[in-house]
């Protein structure tokens, strides 16, 4: 921790304000905020210290972000105080937020894809010349980089950047403008594990020039790796606040959920089992014209689940969308339940029985501007319990929302309700519980728990051994290595579009799993796609 602290001004350069060191950074006191009648935060007192990184630690709808929200001008508290450096603070918008020191990093970034890094970082900015170059503003941004040690091509497009570089540019536009309060929103939920190590680095350098960084996780492993202390909300309310060394996962699970719980998995030999999705020699290109499936041959067994193993980015994505309809391929064929789907439509597949989890929940899973029960029945509409030759069938339909959405233990305050007021995991378990009723054949789950927390985590991958267990063939793409040898009975291994090998969970290797994911066949391993 630091001693003292000196205030930033917008170009951050210290303005020489001396703060005592036993005053908080930034104190919430009494913060309370409800929506539509529901509390998302009840009388929650948050203490943030310079120099680390504090853990806000939840489950889905707990009210992380809707504090975190508060603290950076988004939101106004119904009641209570904030009190910056000792100072009780009025944060009417994010521009007052950011005067103030405040500076949040969103889990969706909010970056000008068609502008460069450089523009990115100076738009909006008060100290931006009013006439300047581009390659003025690139060496502005060169400059910027060096002092803070984030690296970016200044001239890139953001469109051209991987996630973790945009993720990169935004923490640079907040410290540009003097951020000593650092907000990272699920930092993590989309970057690899090299780029999240990469992130933990920065973290570190920021804290130890007398920063605070607030970092939101639902990552038990990541939160005991880079937190100083750690307050946990559940509810709308605080738990606990304690520090991170010494507390184990388990016990800050207990915490969040306020119970113990854990999933019972049992592993199969389904080599005896029919297939039920079968690719044959599938090639299939990116959208930038270059090879995503590179003759690719795979089974998925009935009553089976198959996890795909591999780095981002090495095709598991160009496969899920084959199989589900929305990508055609270039040569090779596709089979489910014997039918031959090659290069059929999304609807096709969906009355073959296939069932979709997709990558992006909120972009491709809902309609986040529709209502709940619209979502519920979104791939149903056309059952003949919910239309008639003409018309829907109303109170059906608000029947068929009920239903799923307690089938499914979807929080919310009615079913009328927007989508995009959820919290991810309940907007997760509505579009699970609702594919699930398509999936009588076959199950395609891409990142399913991605940024979930435990609980909705648990629930579901119970949803998938559940459709397992129902005789379906469940295909799991996730780049979670853990998860996948948790739940799934066989493992295939993907390297730039290519299956490497393909084996039994319970005779699997997670060493030789590492080296495959890295493109690395091992000598021994006596063939890439045959099953050991």
């Amino acid at each position: 921790m630091c001693p003292a602290s000196t205030a930033d001004d917008g170009d951050g350069e210290a303005a020489g304000v001396e703060v005592p060191a036993d005053v908080p950074a930034v104190r919430a006191r009494h913060v309370s905020k409800s929506f539509d009648g529901v509390w998302a935060l009840r009388d929650v007192d948050l203490e943030l210290r310079r120099g680390e990184v504090h853990v806000l630690l939840g489950e889905n709808g707990a009210g992380k972000t809707t504090l975190c929200n508060i603290l950076a001008g988004i939101y106004r508290a119904d009641s209570g105080l904030i009190e910056i450096d000792g100072t009780a603070s009025q944060l009417l918008s994010p521009a007052q937020a950011i005067a103030a020191g405040i500076g949040m990093v969103h889990q969706h970034f909010r970056l000008v894809a068609p502008m460069t890094v450089a523009e990115n970082i100076h738009l909006g900015w008060d100290a931006t010349p009013t006439r300047v170059t581009r390659r003025e503003l690139a060496e502005r941004t060169d400059r910027l980089m060096e002092q803070f040690g984030l690296r970016v091509h200044p001239q890139a497009k953001i469109w051209q950047l991987s996630v973790g570089e945009q993720q990169r540019v935004e923490i640079l536009r907040m410290l540009a403008r003097g951020t000593r309060t650092l907000i990272l929103d699920e930092p993590t939920a989309v970057l690899t594990t090299a780029e999240a190590g990469e992130l933990f680095r920065v973290m570190r350098e920021l804290v130890a020039t007398g920063r605070t960084v607030v970092f939101i996780s639902h990552k038990l492993n990541e939160v005991l790796e880079v937190g100083d202390r750690i307050t946990v909300l559940r509810n709308g309310q605080r738990v606990e606040t304690r520090a991170a060394a010494g507390v184990t996962a388990r016990e800050l699970a207990t915490l969040m959920t306020g119970e113990e719980r854990e999933l019972s998995v049992e592993h199969r030999d389904t080599s005896a089992n029919e297939a039920v999705m079968e690719l044959r020699a599938v090639f299939a290109q990116q959208l930038a014209g270059l090879p995503a499936l590179r003759r690719v041959s795979l089974d998925v067994r009935r009553g089976e689940i198959l996890g795909i193993a591999g780095v981002s980015g090495n095709g598991q994505s160009e496969l899920a969308e084959v199989l589900t309809g929305l990508r055609r391929i270039d040569d090779g064929d596709v089979f489910v339940s014997g039918q031959r789907l090659t290069n059929a439509s999304p609807r096709r597949f969906a009355e073959a029985g296939v069932g979709n989890i997709p990558e992006d929940r909120i972009g491709t899973g809902l309609v986040r501007s529709a209502s709940v029960r619209d979502n519920a029945v979104l791939r149903h509409y056309r059952d003949a319990e919910l239309s008639g030759s003409l018309v829907l069938k109303r109170p059906a339909i608000m029947e068929f929302a009920r239903r799923l959405v307690a089938r499914a233990r979807v929080q919310t305050p009615s079913l009328l309700s927007m989508t995009s007021i959820l919290s991810g995991g309940n907007q997760q378990r509505l579009i699970v519980h609702r594919e699930a009723q398509v999936a009588k054949a076959a199950f395609v789950a891409v990142h399913p728990s991605r940024g979930l927390d435990v609980h909705a985590t648990q629930d579901v991958q119970a949803a998938l051994l559940a459709a397992r267990d129902e005789g379906c063939a469940v295909l799991l793409i996730s780049d979670d290595l853990d998860e996948v040898l948790l739940i799934s009975d066989r493992v295939a291994v993907m390297y730039e579009g290519r299956v490497m090998g393909v084996f039994d969970r319970r005779h699997a290797d997670r060493e030789l799993i590492g080296l495959l994911m890295g493109g690395h066949l091992p000598e021994d391993t006596p063939s890439p796609e045959v099953a050991l």
